[in-house]
């Protein structure tokens, strides 16, 4: 392997492990080659593998089994794993382990009061899941901020830990049509998102943020929110433009041509 000195040794280890995937050389299911016999094949440290290795772990291309070895995972073709949110994920081969769910009580941050136009300190739920793939190992976190101004009277106040999708048709018998409104950033990941995610390394958490807001009356209802690791992460949307109306002089005036 040629080192590049500006770019970190882990990282070109990785990538030549990522060529070998791609290639077919290590086929899905396969045992990959011990770190001893890697280190050697790419004359690396132990540890400069390990770390390769962590970072494939992350983007899902291995599987780690304690007492086995580490297998390369099924992945699809484009590599990646369509994370669907605008249905139930469950009924995409997502499932969220027992002990991953949970609904807790929270006052309202001043972020969360602004984005969700009430007052800092507010009570809310905060439900958090996490999602892993069954066939890919991927890992998606999600949390749902449910104000109890907006869901008091709905089914959602005695179980806000409803699935997504039934939520959002609970939202919508209550509060009428609904719409969604959605930032994307990045930052570096807290201690528990560490864990939740197996993030083998210090890397960028791509996040989302969706308000849902009821289209009638534009109040936020919820703030819903999925972290999954930048560098094994792609958002596909589709967008529909708005076309202004073709306009003609009728009578003097400018109106819409119909």
């Amino acid at each position: 392997m040629a080192i590049i000195k500006t770019q970190a040794l882990y990282k070109q280890v990785a990538a030549e492990m990522r060529r070998t995937i791609a290639a077919g050389e290590w086929t899905p299911g396969q045992q990959i080659p011990t770190e001893d016999a890697l280190s050697a094949l790419y004359e690396v440290s132990r540890p400069t593998v390990r770390q390769a290795v962590a970072a494939l772990r992350t983007e899902g291309l291995l599987d780690a089994q304690q007492g086995r070895g580490t297998f390369v995972t099924v992945q699809p073709a484009a590599g990646q794993t369509p994370y669907p949110r605008d249905t139930d994920p469950t009924a995409h081969g997502w499932t969220t382990p027992d002990d991953q769910a949970a609904a807790t009580h929270l006052r309202l941050t001043a972020e969360q009061a602004a984005a969700l136009e009430l007052d800092e300190g507010e009570a809310a739920f905060c439900v958090e899941r996490l999602h892993v793939h069954a066939d890919t190992g991927a890992r998606v976190l999600h949390r749902t901020i449910l104000p109890m101004e907006r869901i008091t009277g709905t089914p959602l106040a005695k179980n806000p830990a409803m699935p997504c999708a039934k939520a959002q048709a609970t939202l919508t018998k209550a509060h009428g049509p609904i719409e969604w409104r959605e930032s994307v950033s990045a930052r570096m990941p807290q201690p528990d998102e560490t864990a939740a995610l197996q993030l083998g390394q210090p890397t960028h958490l791509l996040i989302t943020q969706r308000v849902t807001v009821a289209t009638g009356t534009g109040q936020p209802l919820i703030i819903e929110t999925t972290a999954t690791p930048a560098d094994a992460a792609r958002y596909t949307y589709t967008l529909t433009p708005r076309v202004a109306p073709t306009m003609a002089r009728r009578g003097g005036n400018l109106r819409p041509v119909e």
